[in-house]
């Protein structure tokens, strides 16, 4: 089957696509995009986060077909150019990134909070990210990182 969809404010196609293939391989191994990361394919580790229609999901699982006529955005997406989105560069100058595995699904995560809370207080923080696993970073780098971008708004 073939799918349409916009990713990142750009018209994209996807040909050849099986009906239980996931939105996340689509965007991954098909579109070349492989920001959002393939971890539990579950749902359970966050790392596949994405917008869809400005909702967050997990990419692993939607299926492809469902994301038809529909607008992604991802990791990549959040950047203008090459100039990062402050969540990213608040990642970075925190040190909030370690292996990097997790970090797009808590980007993500943390600018779908930040767009609605701007100033989110930690207990806020800590259930926006609650669906996102870490192994590296024991989270406070990455709380910092939240912090931060709320700062500069």
């Amino acid at each position: 089957m073939r799918v349409n969809l916009t990713v990142n404010g750009e018209q994209r196609q996807a040909d050849d696509v099986w009906e239980g293939e996931s939105l996340l391989y689509v965007l991954r191994e098909r579109l070349g995009l492989p920001g959002s990361k393939n971890a539990c394919e579950q749902g359970e580790c966050g790392s596949c986060t994405v917008y869809l229609d400005d909702v967050p999901v997990c990419a692993c699982l939607v299926a492809a077909g469902q994301a038809q006529d529909r607008e992604v955005r991802t990791v990549e997406g959040l950047a203008e150019g090459d100039r990062l989105d402050p969540v990213q560069e608040a990642f970075v100058e925190a040190g909030a990134v370690q292996c990097g595995f997790c970090t797009p699904g808590l980007v993500v995560a943390a600018h779908d909070l930040l767009e609605r809370v701007p100033q989110p207080s930690d207990p806020e923080i800590r259930e926006a990210l609650a669906g996102n696993l870490c192994r590296c970073t024991g989270y406070e780098k990455i709380l910092d990182a939240v912090r931060l971008a709320a700062a500069r708004r």
